[in-house]
């Protein structure tokens, strides 16, 4: 194909293009610029088309790589990169959005206090799991089911926090 009638193909398949454009992009003016960028690689790239080739499909072809190139450039534009030495500063919530954790409101003594005034039935479960047992260890030691452990600490944390909310 000569380069006379290889242009006015392309040209041909101008309404083409820019269908396919609009759907790719949902946007008049971005469909738009692809079709010309499209139209221009394909003008410089005229060489690598094989004559007798579907040429719709190998137009379209780029312009899909085109959108795909441009779409993953401004994916990496977006992305911000923070190279201050100060960036651990960045996931330090301000003094006034940190919540106050059971230590900074009650002293250790009144915790221990309250988790002496449990029963023995959830103050032992409880304990251990606080210790770093895992829950099949404590129930192994304690004789019990893993669901039975996990009940009596789900029960005995209400109870330490309802305990705890009473006492200040």
């Amino acid at each position: 194909m000569n380069s006379s009638s290889f242009q006015s193909e392309l040209t041909g398949m101008r309404n083409v293009m820019l269908n396919f454009a609009f759907t790719l992009t949902h946007n008049s003016d971005d469909a738009q610029d692809l079709v010309q960028d499209t139209m221009l690689k394909a003008i410089t790239a005229e060489d690598k088309y094989t004559t007798g080739e579907n040429f719709k499909g190998w137009v379209l072809t780029i312009m899909r790589n085109i959108f795909i190139d441009q779409y993953h450039k401004m994916s990496r534009l977006a992305t911000v990169h923070d190279t201050t030495e100060d960036s651990y500063l960045l996931n330090v919530a301000s003094a006034d959005l940190i919540a106050e954790s059971p230590e900074d409101s009650y002293s250790s003594y009144e915790i221990e206090e309250a988790i002496r005034h449990l029963d023995k039935l959830y103050r032992i479960p409880l304990v251990m799991l606080v210790s770093g047992y895992k829950y099949n260890e404590i129930a192994d030691e304690m004789g019990l089911t893993i669901g039975a452990v996990k009940s009596r600490i789900f029960t005995g944390r209400h109870l330490l926090q309802e305990r705890l909310s009473d006492h200040r």
